[in-house]
């Protein structure tokens, strides 16, 4: 039988039991439309959380007290602002270190409040960070070395704070004690979880009076170059552990946590991804026993046409084929469904999603395998019929 013959016998079967083959393909569908819609999703949060990372800046260097590994205890930061003179000392440049001290605070201004974060920083976290200003002026040395108190605020908090006036020059009360607004953050929206928006900078003098305490959070540095941004980071941890022979320090790139949170969302991606594909296998599963039904209901067809000739590879490719058929239209079906899922979800909700070809090529692949391998018992038991019990049978 020819290859075109074949294909046609199998849409003419397929169409004379719409029904039954539109709910056998309804498995198929569903499974492959989950894959594609979910892999879409966790690739869509991953190149979200990737362009959060590298949107911090470049090239940075993390460096926080403790060690960064699984299981192990947090530690208090024993950094103080004479380690940022070490530390610049390392680096070379006072411009390419920043610092941050940070507490949630109640923020008000007249009637109104928010709840902020507060950062004490330095006059260089704009040279560090991406941050930009929408108006007014940053912070500056000098403010940083006398502890004035002046503030930074998010586009958020000035919202929130000031509705539409302007708020360069006004007062605000933080932690009881009053601090005039130099300027405020253009918006920036979400980051890494966090809303970068609600944020309040002040000098990191200032935060730490404030707070009762001589300690800094964390270091950040920008190295000069990404291939120096190792050997950068082991001097400021030596010079760092040196100053504090009893406390452990660990530097942290942008690399090292785009490659732990991709690692770890690739598995999320994966693992939704095998829970989606059980409904193609339990598809796959429909398809045998719909075949194996319809092996059964074409017995006569199948008698007669081997007594005119018909070998039994013809048979059981036929059936082959009504089963790749199924899948593989569900399959198309599926991808279509799945696309459009993903495509609705990023547009309405706050989940990103993206769609990428491989997906969809691996979801057609496996439709159509699910076709070939659920379909094989079905075409071999066909093929195996015997032709003269094959006309008998009623």
């Amino acid at each position: 039988m020819r290859v075109a013959e074949a294909w046609r016998v199998a849409l003419d079967a397929l169409r004379a039991n719409r029904l039954r083959s539109v709910l056998t393909m309804l498995g198929v569908v569903i499974g492959v439309a989950a894959v594609v819609a979910l892999v879409a999703i966790g690739t869509g949060t991953k190149q979200l959380i990737e362009r959060q990372v590298e949107g911090l800046g470049s090239n940075l260097l993390i460096v926080v007290p403790g060690r960064l590994a699984a299981g192990a205890a947090p530690t208090v930061s024993t950094l103080t602002l004479d380690d940022v003179d070490a530390v610049t000392r390392v680096v070379g440049d006072r411009s390419r270190v920043a610092v941050t001290v940070q507490s949630g605070q109640t923020v008000r201004a007249g009637s109104r409040s928010a709840f902020a974060s507060m950062q004490g920083v330095l006059e260089s976290t704009p040279d560090v960070f991406v941050r930009r200003l929408d108006r007014g002026t940053y912070l500056t040395q000098a403010d940083v070395s006398t502890g004035r108190r002046v503030a930074v605020l998010g586009a958020g908090t000035a919202r929130t704070l000031f509705g539409d006036r302007d708020p360069i020059g006004r007062q605000i009360t933080l932690g009881g004690v009053r601090f005039r607004v130099v300027g405020t953050f253009a918006p920036l929206g979400q980051s890494l979880g966090v809303d970068r928006d609600g944020e309040v900078h002040i000098p990191v003098t200032a935060a730490q009076r404030l707070l009762g305490t001589d300690r800094i959070d964390a270091l950040a540095i920008r190295a000069p170059d990404r291939d120096r941004i190792d050997a950068l980071g082991d001097a400021v941890v030596a010079a760092l552990v040196k100053r504090h022979p009893d406390t452990d320090f660990s530097a942290v790139t942008q690399q090292q946590i785009l490659g732990v949170l991709g690692d770890i969302l690739g598995v999320l991606t994966g693992v939704l991804a095998a829970i989606a594909g059980i409904s193609l296998l339990v598809g796959g599963v429909g398809v045998s026993n719909i075949m194996l039904v319809s092996v059964r209901e074409r017995t006569r067809e199948i008698g007669l046409r081997k007594a005119v000739g018909a070998r039994p590879r013809d048979i059981g490719v036929q059936f082959l084929l009504e089963a790749v058929l199924l899948t593989t239209i569900g399959g198309v079906v599926g991808m279509a469904l799945g696309v459009g899922v993903a495509l609705l979800v990023d547009r309405l909700s706050p989940v990103p999603a993206a769609i990428t070809w491989w997906s969809l090529t691996l979801a057609f692949g496996v439709s159509a395998a699910v076709g070939i391998v659920f379909g094989v018992v079905p075409a071999q038991r066909a093929g195996r019929l015997d032709p003269v019990v094959a006309l008998r049978t009623e």
